[in-house]
C-alpha cells in the first residue's frame, strides 16, 4: 500500500543502534585478534610450565576470545538487519544477546578452573616460576592494549534535563562485556604473576592453585553481571528512571493522569515507550508528545489518549 503524503510524516525507521556503533565493532575485531596470539601462547606456557594460575589465565584468555568473537558477529549482525522489518523494534538488542550467552559460558568455564585447581591444590605439580612468570607478564600488557583500545566508548554516561531527579547511566551493553572481560583478564594475570613470584622466591607452591581459584571467583562474579543486566534488557524490564521523568513531565503540571506506562530498552542509547493517559480536554496528544520531547533516550513513542 503507497502511503499519502500526511501518513509518510508519521512513518519512521527502527534503527536503534548505539552511535558508535560501527567504531566499537572495529576496537572489538582489534582486540579479538590480539587475545587469539596471546590465549594460545598463555595455554601452551601453561601446561609446558605446570602453573595452574597461569592456565586459568590463558583458558579464561580462551573464553575472553570467544566472548569477544561474539561480540564482534553480534555488532556485523546488528548493522546488516538494521533496516530488516522482521525485527519489530529493530536489532539494537543483539548485543544484549551476545553478553547473555557469552555469560553463560563465563559460568560454565570459572566452574572447569575452579576444579582443577582445587585438584592441584592436593595435588602440586612442578611448576617453571621464571618461564611462566614471563607468560603472565605479557599476557598482562595485551590486557592493558586491549583495555586502552575499548577505553573510549565503554563507560556509562549521563546528561540533564533540567529536571531535579537523577538519571539512568545509559550504555552498550556489547561493548561493556568486552572491556570488562579485559578488565578481569588484567586481574587474573596480576594473580598469577602474585603467585609465581611467591612460588619462586618464598616457597609458597600452594599460592598457585589458590591464585587460580580466585580467577575462577572472578570470572564467575562478572559473568553473573552481565547475565543479570543482559537479561534485564533481553525481559523488557522497566527502565525506571526514563519513567519517572516522563511522569514527572506529564503529571506535574496537573492535567494529565498516566492510566499505563511501559518504558523499555531498545538500543545501547534508545527507550521505547507506550504512554497511556487521561486527559483534560484542553491537553491534545501533539502536547503530550511536545512534553515529552525533552526526554532524549525515547526514540519510540506510542501515546494512548483518553479525554477525562
Amino acid at each position: 500500500m503507497t502511503l499519502t503524503p500526511q501518513a509518510s510524516r508519521f512513518t519512521h525507521d527502527h534503527m536503534f543502534l548505539g552511535a558508535s556503533h560501527d567504531e566499537n565493532g572495529r576496537r572489538t575485531l582489534w582486540v579479538v585478534a590480539l587475545t587469539f596470539v596471546m590465549m594460545i601462547g598463555e595455554i601452551a606456557a601453561g601446561y609446558i610450565t605446570g602453573s595452574m594460575a597461569l592456565l586459568a589465565d590463558g583458558f579464561h584468555m580462551a573464553t575472553h576470545a570467544v566472548a569477544l568473537g561474539i561480540a564482534a558477529a553480534a555488532y556485523g549482525f546488528a548493522r546488516r538487519h538494521a533496516s530488516n522489518a522482521r525485527f519489530s523494534f529493530g536489532t539494537g538488542k543483539v548485543g544484549d544477546l551476545a553478553g547473555f550467552a557469552s555469560a553463560m559460558v563465563l559460568g560454565l568455564v570459572s566452574l572447569g578452573i575452579a576444579g582443577e585447581s582445587i585438584l592441584r591444590l592436593f595435588q602440586p605439580t612442578t611448576v617453571a616460576f621464571t618461564e611462566a612468570t614471563i607468560i603472565a607478564v605479557v599476557g598482562l600488557a595485551v590486557n592493558v592494549v586491549s583495555a586502552f583500545l575499548l577505553a573510549g566508548n565503554h563507560g556509562h554516561h549521563g546528561h540533564d534535563h533540567g529536571h531535579s531527579h537523577d538519571h539512568g547511566h545509559h550504555h552498550d551493553n556489547n561493548l561493556r562485556s568486552a572491556y570488562v572481560h579485559v578488565l578481569a583478564d588484567a586481574l587474573t594475570s596480576v594473580l598469577a604473576i602474585a603467585a609465581l613470584l611467591a612460588g619462586r622466591y618464598l616457597g609458597w607452591v600452594w599460592l598457585d592453585p589458590v591464585m587460580g581459584i580466585v580467577g575462577a571467583v572472578v570470572i564467575a562474579k562478572w559473568a553473573y553481571g552481565l547475565m543479570r543486566d543482559s537479561a534485564a534488557v533481553l525481559l523488557d524490564t522497566t527502565d525506571e528512571h526514563v519513567a519517572g521523568e516522563i511522569r514527572e513531565l506529564l503529571e506535574t503540571p496537573g492535567d494529565v493522569t498516566i492510566s499505563d506506562l511501559h518504558v523499555w530498552q531498545v538500543g545501547p542509547d534508545a527507550r521505547a515507550a507506550i504512554v497511556s493517559v487521561v486527559a483534560a480536554a484542553s491537553v491534545s496528544a501533539d502536547a503530550i508528545r511536545e512534553r515529552l520531547a525533552p526526554v532524549h533516550e525515547l526514540s519510540h513513542l506510542t501515546v494512548e489518549y483518553r479525554v477525562a
